[in-house]
């Protein structure tokens, strides 16, 4: 840390900290751009990075993870906000008139592959105990299956099997696996539900609905992920129209609980693990969105928008893919995890689930989905917000070393060359880098440094 602040370019390498965000894990690169008057070949601007603090130019990561770059994922946090909110409130090409469509916030859970510790409340509000069973007693494994314990918010017991060996591993792995095609059929059925009961056919039901929705993946202590949605209900197109008089939220309660418990995933048997049929869970929530009262748009919008940048650091796992050489016995990772990710390896090596790349996605316990979608006609789009903030940026800076050109990008050739030296800093850079910009810090390894050049090009 001294020595970087003892350098001489270190006021250009703070100015660069600032342009990043406070970015922890930025990505190096090495190159130069040129814009050449297509008429002429004149040279009307050029960059290097030979100009830069170690001759390499720093640009943001960009991750959504908050375990990784706080700063970043804060960034895509606020654009999935204003993204969820657009579509409640209206903005951002979204009109105003969306405040009068049926919308409602539904969750839709895993169903339960074995007890496990929860912190449960009564109906006073209290914390009551986990699991208390009248005639107490072992499960086939010996080991006590009630549990009276009234758990802390922070008690590292909860959402860890009471029995871990009756815990149904294989199936929780394979839930998580094909959860995402059992939100894509839950949407085929919602669909299905709202024309049959209309009277329609589901290929004509587009001429005067369209169903739109935003949703995020949140994991569950125990390890399954459970979905956040909005939906909305709109005329033709989108937005723009009203939706036709009989679109209520009564309907769109009703089809949503016609179509959690109606959609199914199989699996076919495969070495130890039978034929299995996966659905959702019996805790369905569905609850109408409104601008005022407990459930406003904006309640729901932060909502959404907190998970987004989350993974399954709640489950005591790894926010990285698994190595080939990386034993699951001295992974830092909690028992329960452990095992989930040991079963995510060993099904992953049978033939009939090679196709659920269950080996790559070991470190997420199967869920191989995206955490945050929506469908097209919802409101703008995370391209569209970022495109935005870029226009934005390149009004407020006027000097050329920040990106804004005194000509138009459209009318000139640009001949660009980069390459790829590495990404991170070092503790010191990071500790640093958090001091000059605010921005939180991210858990620190001593040993950890920048990634070596790797030398590609684009």
């Amino acid at each position: 840390m001294a020595e970087r602040f003892n350098r001489t370019d270190f006021q250009a390498w703070a100015r660069r900290a600032h342009s990043t965000g406070g970015c922890a894990q930025p990505v190096h690169l090495r190159g130069r751009v040129t814009h050449l008057d297509p008429q002429t070949g004149e040279v009307l601007h050029h960059y290097s990075t030979a100009r830069e603090p170690g001759g390499m130019l720093r640009v943001a990561c960009k991750t959504r993870r908050a375990s990784r770059c706080p700063s970043c994922a804060e960034t895509y946090r606020a654009d999935t906000y204003q993204l969820v909110r657009a579509g409640l409130v209206g903005g951002k090409g979204v009109p105003d008139t969306v405040t009068t469509h049926p919308a409602a916030f539904v969750t839709l859970t895993a169903p339960s592959f074995g007890p496990v510790h929860s912190r449960r409340t009564g109906a006073g509000g209290g914390v009551v105990s986990c699991h208390p069973r009248r005639n107490g007693g072992n499960c086939p494994h010996g080991r006590a299956v009630s549990c009276t314990v009234r758990h802390s918010d922070g008690d590292p017991r909860l959402g860890q099997p009471i029995c871990p060996d009756c815990f149904d591993y294989s199936g929780a792995v394979l839930w998580n696996a094909h959860a995402p095609e059992l939100w894509r059929r839950f949407t085929l059925a919602f669909r299905r539900y709202v024309a049959r009961s209309t009277g329609l056919r589901v290929a004509d039901l587009r001429e005067v609905l369209t169903v739109s929705f935003a949703k995020v993946a949140e994991y569950q202590r125990r390890g399954l992920v459970h979905f956040h949605a909005v939906i909305r209900l709109d005329g033709p197109g989108g937005p723009d129209a009203p939706p036709p008089a009989w679109a209520t939220h009564e309907l769109l309660k009703a089809a949503v609980d016609h179509a959690a418990g109606a959609v199914r995933v199989s699996t076919p048997a495969a070495g130890d693990v039978p034929a299995l049929t996966h659905e959702w869970g019996s805790q369905v929530d569905v609850r109408p969105i409104t601008t005022t009262g407990e459930l406003t748009d904006n309640a729901v919008a932060g909502y959404i928008a907190k998970y987004a940048t989350k993974a399954a650091e709640c489950v005591g796992t790894l926010d990285r893919r698994i190595r080939p050489t990386d034993d699951p016995a001295d992974l830092p990772v909690s028992g329960h995890a452990r095992r989930l990710i040991a079963e995510c390896l060993r099904l992953g090596a049978i033939e009939e689930y090679a196709r659920l790349r269950l080996t790559e996605w070991a470190h997420m316990l199967g869920f191989r989905g995206h955490f945050s979608t929506k469908s097209r006609h919802y409101s703008t789009t995370l391209g569209r917000l970022r495109a935005d903030r870029i226009e934005h940026n390149q009004r407020q800076h006027a000097e050329i070393s920040t990106g804004r050109l005194p000509f138009d990008d459209d009318q000139v050739l640009v001949i660009a060359h980069w390459r790829y030296l590495g990404q991170g800093m070092t503790p010191g850079e990071a500790l640093l880098t958090a001091a000059l910009t605010g921005k939180p810090l991210p858990p620190l390894d001593p040993s950890a440094s920048p990634t070596s050049p790797q030398g590609s090009t684009s």
